[in-house]
């Protein structure tokens, strides 16, 4: 691990990016231009102090997970990712299948969206990014995150939904996870996380040996939230051609009682984000 140039690109990276570029208000006037460090440490979901640390050549080495994070929060590239790896110490992600790194461009399309809850995902369910108001509806989800995995297995995520509606969503999950498969048999992360849900889940398990098939595609989804109550949202998929990636969009119609609800979960719910950080 080289320290003082991790530190130096660190440094570099941050100070070219502005809070609008990674969907953050700029609140006060600044002193220095770019990021501060507080904000990065928000956007990867490690300690400002841990952070700080890196960027003055003391920190511990960081974890390819902790790695994959500052790439996105740092809007890198590809290759920028790379380096970013090099310099600590670790070889970079070498993806055969579906890419985990999100393009900056669609990464400036999640930010953009203040209003909507949205989510860049993986084909087989990993959370690759998400925006304030995503999180806010559905809770915050960390590096190596998947919504299938945590469907069967946590009940406090199948309770976002209500419970007429849950079957179907098991079944869909599985039929969508059913089809990346078929489509790369020979990779292992989702065929390792279907061996994985057949041991622990008999529901899914029950599922599989249907042999239904599914992609993912628009539909509306039903969630409820403690707060706002009920919220019925059309949610929008749309793809990211070659990656094996989308970004999920959740909106209402403006005048209904589910706009109504969501505007007021953008009030509510980003404050209790801001409280809990």
């Amino acid at each position: 691990m080289d320290r003082e140039e991790l530190a130096d690109f660190l440094r570099h990276c941050r100070a070219r990016l502005e809070p609008s570029d990674v969907g953050l208000a700029a609140g006060p006037r600044r002193r220095t231009a770019g990021l501060r460090r507080e904000e990065v440490a928000q956007l990867t979901g490690m300690s400002a102090d841990y952070y700080t640390r890196l960027e003055q050549a003391r920190g511990s080495r960081p974890s390819r997970q902790m790695l994959t994070a500052l790439a996105r929060a740092l809007r890198l590239s590809r290759d920028g990712r790379d380096h970013l790896f090099h310099l600590a110490g670790e070889e970079p992600p070498r993806e055969r299948h579906g890419s985990v790194h999100v393009r900056p461009g669609l990464m400036l399309i999640l930010d953009r969206l203040h209003d909507a809850p949205a989510q860049v995902m993986s084909d087989w369910g990993e959370v690759l990014a998400q925006n304030a108001m995503a999180a806010a509806l559905v809770g915050e989800s960390g590096p190596g995150r998947n919504i299938i995995r945590g469907y069967f297995t946590e009940p406090a995520l199948r309770a976002l939904f209500p419970p007429e509606d849950q079957a179907e969503h098991a079944r869909s999950h599985v039929a969508q996870l059913r089809a990346v498969l078929a489509a790369r048999p020979d990779d292992p992360e989702p065929a390792a996380l279907v061996a994985e849900l057949r041991a622990v889940s008999e529901e899914f398990s029950t599922l599989w040996d249907q042999h239904e098939v599914e992609t993912r595609h628009a539909k509306v989804k039903r969630f409820v939230h403690p707060v706002v109550g009920l919220l019925e949202l059309d949610c929008e998929i749309l793809l990211s051609s070659g990656e094996g990636q989308f970004l999920v969009v959740h909106s209402a119609r403006p005048g209904t009682e589910a706009h109504q609800r969501l505007e007021l979960l953008r009030v509510v719910g980003l404050q209790d984000l801001t409280v809990s950080r």
